[in-house]
């Protein structure tokens, strides 16, 4: 008979598949766990109960939430709704504005911000920009190209066949245009020809094939010409899928009707996409030409310009970026999402973005050996928390990556490149999670409780999930303001300890005794499990039974254990050693080790030999767990 010692040091793996148990020769195995369930994962290696979420207003349905940050001291959340844009500032709505998108639509929209504005699109609604005039007067408009005597510049494109001529009337004024082929649309009213490279309004679409338009500039004669575009986007054409700002250029990249197309404006003026001559800082214009239609999905400013399609991921470089020196080179084949629209985002250097398969995260980063892109699959050993993500943002002061799932899951990438730290978990809640978004320090949801749409923020004072905190000046028992969770069975921490829970009625709760500081919200319960024994190492190949003999948790700030090592859940008595908190008063979180003795033989070495689960909405924070057991030869 064996008796072996393992120390389990660290979480920095998170948590790894199932069908990773029999590989006991992955350094990831020792360093993972089972199940990692409502818990951060910290860069050192611990893990710890994840904050609560506290209530900051009821939303309007199903949309999205975007950062606006103006300044590191003005910080703004934008949460978009069918036909809305409500604007929030330290949790508190400061302005709303009328939108053009509908709830379905919003699922595809892309921004992109410079300083005050905030510029969105979607390839069926003309593109808009949000501007912030003060904190409390927000603006939304379409977009102004740059002008000159009424000639504007725009983006142009030739749509029809080569062959097809037009005949204008007249070479100044107003005159009409005749094409020899029907190319014409009613759709093309109010937009902009362009006929031998001089500019004209089209006033109405008199047939498939005549045009009134009133001419910008002068033609030169009234000769037939092939030399002719119309404006690129339109309510015909489609509008521009994604934009990013990259060398003092506004880049955009794709639309409906020409998906595999870049536009850049001039270098310094964001507005003009003049093409002029080619000079090094005119407008430059080209189509990403492969061996399938790659249609841009997202172009990202990183170490290049980087241009993400539903088919491959290319880099776009210049030094600087010219007409002239401009080169397109494609890097991998992963390809994006086509049915709704998640922005990459940076984590160190790195551009974190989704599969077009919905099943990975990628991280597109250059590496100078190879002075070329890769793109790593960052969620190769959780492949089960990965479902089809649909929004995600970075919090750079936790170091996670925040990607929300398609079934209302949250799950959460730990990102530590220096320390090769990539763990995933999964975080849950008591309803749906729609989008998420990162504001300065604070992360932001949309969740979807029983149809009711709420806005939350996660607050690392709280332990509860759509919890408001009230404080009074004398001990209250009736508590008011939780009309969100009307009929709803609530949680309740009142002066630092956990009460019975109690159910909302008509907005307000009721509590016995009175307390003068109240939390009240959802629970929710952390899950930790470890791996079996890992049966490549020590533990491995001595036998076919088991007995786990002992267990140490090595916690931090911990209120609450509760543990099962087989014979069904166990609250572990954390002050056994110590003095007992009075009836009435707060437990007093404790560090250190706390051992629990087991007994009892096991045939099923392949299942976890403890497990943590409590929804006490307590601290809990476990550092490290060391086990004694004894394998049969």
């Amino acid at each position: 008979m064996t008796r072996i010692r393992l120390v389990k040091t660290n979480f920095t793996a998170g948590e790894i598949s199932r069908r990773l148990l029999g590989r006991g020769d992955l350094r990831a195995y020792d360093n993972g766990a089972l199940t990692l369930r409502n818990v951060f994962i910290h860069p050192t290696g611990g893990v710890s109960r994840r904050s609560g979420l506290a209530f900051v207003d009821a939303a309007r349905g199903a949309g999205r939430l975007v950062a606006f940050e103006f300044n590191s001291e003005q910080t703004y959340l934008l949460a978009f709704s069918a036909g809305k844009i409500d604007v929030y500032r330290d949790d508190e709505r400061v302005a709303t504005v009328d939108a053009p998108w509908s709830a379905t639509q919003l699922a595809g929209i892309s921004w992109t911000q410079s300083a005050d504005t905030l510029l969105v699109s979607h390839p069926d609604v003309s593109p808009r920009k949000l501007t912030r005039n003060t904190p409390t007067d927000w603006v939304l408009s379409e977009w102004s190209y740059a002008s000159d005597g009424g000639v504007v510049h725009l983006p142009f494109h030739r749509f029809a066949p080569a062959d097809v001529t037009l005949t204008p009337s007249g070479t100044s004024g107003s005159i009409l245009v005749t094409a020899n082929a029907a190319v014409f649309d009613q759709r093309q009213e109010n937009t902009r020809l362009r006929i031998r490279g001089k500019q004209g309004l089209i006033t109405a679409v008199n047939s498939p094939t005549q045009l009134s338009v009133t001419l910008q500039e002068p033609l030169p004669d009234t000769a037939q010409s092939t030399d002719w575009q119309e404006q690129a986007f339109s309510t015909l054409r489609g509008w521009p899928v994604s934009t990013a700002f990259h060398q003092d250029r506004l880049v955009i990249g794709g639309s409906r009707d020409l998906p595999n197309r870049l536009w850049m404006s001039r270098s310094a003026d964001i507005w003009n996409f003049d093409l002029g001559t080619g000079l090094d800082d005119e407008s430059i214009q080209f189509g990403i030409l492969s061996d399938q239609v790659n249609a841009v999905r997202a172009v990202f400013s990183g170490r290049h310009l980087q241009v993400f399609t539903s088919g491959a991921e290319y880099m776009v470089t210049g030094d600087p970026l010219t007409p002239s020196n401009i080169q397109v080179n494609r890097q991998t084949r992963i390809g994006s999402p086509i049915d709704r629209t998640v922005a990459p985002r940076d984590v160190d250097g790195a551009t974190l973005f989704v599969s077009r398969n919905g099943k990975e995260i990628r991280e597109f980063l250059y590496t100078d050996t190879e002075q070329a892109y890769q793109a790593t699959d960052l969620a190769l050993l959780a492949r089960h928390i990965v479902r089809a993500p649909r929004d995600q943002d970075f919090d750079k002061t936790r170091r996670l990556l925040f990607v929300v799932m398609e079934d209302g899951t949250l799950g959460t990438l730990t990102v530590y490149r220096a320390e090769q730290v990539t763990a995933w978990t999964r975080l849950e809640t008591d309803g749906l999670v729609r989008s998420v978004a990162v504001v300065g320090d604070d992360v932001y949801l949309l969740a979807e409780r029983a149809g009711t749409w709420t806005i939350e923020r996660f607050d690392d004072t709280l332990r509860l999930d759509a919890a408001l905190v009230g404080d009074a000046a004398t001990d209250t028992a009736l508590w008011s303001g939780l009309d969100h969770l009307e009929g709803r069975t609530v949680g309740v921490v009142a002066d630092g300890v956990v009460r019975p829970d109690a159910t909302v009625v008509t907005g307000r709760i009721s509590i016995d005794p009175p307390a003068r500081h109240l939390e009240a919200g959802l629970r929710f319960a952390h899950i930790i499990e470890p791996l079996p024994p890992n049966q490549v190492g020590q533990a491995g190949g001595t036998g076919d039974t088991l007995r786990l003999v002992e267990v140490g948790f090595r916690l931090e700030d911990t209120a609450a254990l509760r543990v099962d090592l087989g014979q069904g859940p166990y609250d572990l008595p954390l002050h056994r050693f110590g003095p007992q908190p009075a009836e009435g008063e707060p437990p007093t979180p404790v560090s250190g080790d706390r051992r629990l003795r087991a007994l009892g033989w096991r045939r099923d070495i392949d299942r976890p030999l403890w497990r943590i689960e409590q929804d006490a909405p307590l601290p809990f924070t476990l550092l490290s767990v060391t086990t004694s057991l004894k394998v049969n030869d």
